[in-house]
């Protein structure tokens, strides 16, 4: 049974993996696509402001660096089985946001939502294994653990 675990906890991973990797070959197409639907909050503008002049590039384009980056770094974390509990938090936020921005079905109407809200409702199974992982934590490594030996 600890190898069932651990082989879908690499597979859902994968998810993960890809997901940043595809923000990072596509860094220009993903910072588009977060300013057709992010707004940074008028609080937070004189510090978004600091970070495009220090870094020389729109906080958009270093946002789409900072989130496909961080998805490579926690799903190998997660696949590794390190930090398996404080990576999960920290995702389950992240797609909580992406949910709330990227797939809004309440703002479009009943026939053209459907798309978008199976999108939703994927990511809630997302969230529900993210909680999972984070309930179970860094998984033991010896079979009685499960209690199913």
């Amino acid at each position: 049974m600890p190898g069932f675990i651990a082989f879908g906890r690499v597979l859902f991973a994968v998810l993960f993996i890809y997901s940043g990797a595809s923000k990072l070959v596509a860094i220009q197409a993903t910072a588009d696509s977060f300013a057709a639907k992010v707004t940074i909050p008028a609080i937070a503008a004189p510090y978004a402001q600091q970070l495009e002049t220090l870094a020389a590039m729109p906080i958009m384009q270093l946002l789409a660096i900072s989130v496909g980056a961080f998805e490579i770094i926690a799903g190998l974390m997660i696949a590794l089985n390190l930090l398996v509990r404080f990576f999960s938090i920290l995702l389950i936020i992240l797609v909580v946001g992406a949910t709330f921005y990227f797939h809004d079905f309440w703002n479009q109407p009943a026939p053209e939502n459907a798309r978008t809200l199976m999108e939703a409702l994927k990511n809630l199974s997302i969230i529900g294994a993210l909680f999972i992982l984070a309930g179970y934590g860094r998984t033991p490594r010896n079979a009685e653990a499960y209690g199913d030996v």
